[in-house]
């Protein structure tokens, strides 16, 4: 029996929103994934880990399991895990990209997005012009806080502002964490302002390694003969079918636009 004496690197792809999507669909989460990122490491004789990725981002609170469960596995296996921006790693995604111990990008990848956001709507008028009448009754004064069909109110504001700036600063410091000297000092204000770039200029700014895709960089590292096993995670022609089929009758039209929010908010 012959043994392959090439390096050999595992590859997973991590693509889609984080989290859930709508009512009928769930994009990627720690429970979704975590099987097939395990099976990854467990593969014998690894050089690396690469991992692509495409994710406008998401849950935040997904996307920092998925990261931890990639930088245990590197840890206790001892291996290096290079991730790759595709068309987009931002906000959530790019946190996943920050699970790489180097990370790249191709030139026109959209990178950053480090921030944190809460969005709604606003249907007290709407709801108001077709007659119906909202009513809600609580146990808990502030148990109706941010209630759409209800008029904003400050303290309700101020109170989600608190929160989202504790996950700001727990976002800021696991990218600080990650990059480490590769980020200016001095640009902590556009950094983290949840602005966006292209690959070359986020390469510029410290948050990416290099430009190039994945095989292309692979190989530069560990030779033309590299072996590189996929680690995807297929889903069936009837599970496909089924998923569309009960998105396109039952689903929700708002759930529907706030995920293509976050891919057209970078242009996709």
């Amino acid at each position: 029996m012959f043994f392959s004496k090439k390096p050999q690197v595992a590859h997973i792809r991590l693509n889609g929103i984080i989290g859930n999507v709508g009512r009928f669909q769930q994009g990627m989460s720690l429970n979704s994934h975590e099987q097939i990122i395990k099976k990854a490491f467990s593969q014998k004789k690894l050089s690396a880990v690469a991992i692509s990725i495409n994710s406008p981002g998401g849950s935040p609170v997904q996307s920092h399991l998925i990261f931890s469960l990639i930088r245990k596995l590197a840890t206790e296996k001892k291996v290096k895990v290079i991730t790759f921006a595709e068309d987009v790693a931002a906000s959530g995604g790019y946190m996943l990209a920050c699970a790489g111990d180097e990370i790249y990008a191709n030139p026109s990848s959209i990178i950053g997005s480090i921030g944190v956001i809460y969005s709604s709507f606003g249907l007290k008028e709407l709801i108001k012009k077709i007659g119906i009448e909202r009513r809600v009754h609580t146990a808990g004064k502030n148990k109706s806080t941010l209630d759409p069909f209800m008029d904003e109110k400050p303290e309700d504001i101020e109170r989600l502002k608190k929160i989202q700036l504790d996950l700001h600063e727990q976002f800021i410091n696991l990218v600080k964490n990650s990059r480490k000297n590769k980020l200016p000092t001095n640009k902590d204000d556009s950094l983290f302002s949840g602005e966006f770039w292209s690959g070359i200029q986020s390469k510029e700014l410290g948050l990416v390694d290099g430009l190039g895709n994945m095989e292309d960089i692979i190989q530069e590292k560990f030779g033309k003969k590299v072996l590189i096993k996929k680690y995807d995670k297929p889903e069936s022609w009837l599970k496909k079918k089924l998923s569309n089929k009960i998105s396109n009758e039952f689903g929700s039209v708002i759930d529907e636009l706030e995920s293509r929010s976050l891919w057209n908010k970078f242009g996709l």
